[in-house]
């Protein structure tokens, strides 16, 4: 067997000398989410950041070597400056954690409903700021090294912030309920309050949209001035975003939550309302690799869920399998 370099060298050796070959395969960090492997060599590239570079080196069982090239690094400071960006831009809308669909979805079962109209609205809003700001990179601001004494209490400028944003979402919701259409100048209500409670700390205003469709009941509260619920729950939303153990109780709580509710409607003999929430269930477990984090903490997990974790099988993966298994057995059930 010969092996020729690009460069013009090459290694040859005799087939006879070797009992056996390991089989090695190259990957894209993408088709390499949920795979397990022996040993793993991962090559640095300047398009990395933090996530794919979590997911390269996150796949093996005995050991990994990271490679780079000099032509893309001039230094080891570069490198690990590259493998530690966040790329927010990207992470903040087009891989949404699997819980936001999952917290709607608990509300939802339970007719506590976050005004429809409210969240469109809201989806606009995102997706015209995240056009604005494409090209922006804001200065770096740990999270998670933030002030306790911060966290702990709402200021009194946050408080209005808070009971702005909520005001503006509550007018909106009553549109809604009426059958009217929403207003141009409520629609700039929620973008303006928005951004004035993100002034306070940054994604402030997503975690308490976060907070508020888990319970719809902050917002009127928070729109009356009694704003001490909501900043306690966008608190929460905050810790829940940044810490995947976190993240990870959550899912597993609200999984277990949702093939209770698909039991009790498959004995109450509505297969339609269970067949679409299995289906919902489907479609979170097959969007946990876009959280590679949330997607390692529950391996671990796996007995909560009710799953024997084949190798090499990714979470998610088991995870829609076990929720079809469920809908084939109701079938056959049935007939």
């Amino acid at each position: 067997m010969t092996v020729r370099l690009d460069g013009g060298r090459s290694v040859a050796f005799e087939a006879k000398d070797y009992a056996a070959v390991d089989h090695g395969y190259a990957a894209t960090f993408h088709k390499a989410q949920g795979v397990t492997v022996d040993r793993a060599h991962v090559l640095a590239t300047p398009g990395m950041d933090r996530h794919s570079a979590y997911v390269g080196l996150s796949r093996h069982r005995d050991g990994v070597q990271l490679h780079y090239g000099r032509d893309d690094f001039a230094d080891q400071r570069q490198l690990a400056r590259t493998l530690s960006r966040d790329r927010g831009k990207d992470m903040a809308g087009d891989y949404a954690t699997p819980e936001q669909d999952q917290a709607r979805a608990f509300a939802d079962r339970r007719e506590i409903r976050f005004p429809e109209l409210a969240r469109q609205v809201v989806e606009k809003v995102r997706d015209k700021a995240r056009g604005m700001f494409a090209g922006f990179r804001p200065k770096s601001t740990p999270e998670q090294a933030a002030s306790p004494a911060i966290e702990r209490t709402s200021s009194p400028h946050q408080a209005k912030a808070i009971e702005r944003y909520a005001r503006a979402t509550v007018d909106i919701g009553r549109m809604g309920e009426k059958g009217l259409p929403v207003l141009p100048h409520q629609e700039q209500a929620l973008a303006k309050a928005g951004d004035a409670l993100d002034r306070t700390r940054p994604h402030a205003a997503r975690d308490l949209a976060s907070a508020i469709e888990r319970d719809p009941r902050l917002a009127r509260d928070a729109a009356e001035g009694n704003t001490g619920g909501a900043a306690k729950a966008m608190e929460t939303e905050r810790q829940v975003r940044i810490d995947p153990e976190k993240r990870a109780g959550r899912f597993v709580e609200q999984w277990q939550g949702m093939k209770e509710a698909r039991a009790s409607m498959e004995r109450a003999g509505d297969r339609a309302g269970a067949e679409k929430l299995g289906k919902r269930m489907e479609s979170i477990a097959g969007g946990l690799h876009r959280d590679p984090q949330l997607e390692s903490v529950l391996r671990a997990r796996a007995p909560e869920l009710a799953l024997s974790m084949e190798r090499g099988r990714a979470i998610g993966q088991e995870l829609a399998r076990s929720v079809s298994i469920g809908r084939d057995r109701d079938r056959g059930m049935s007939r």
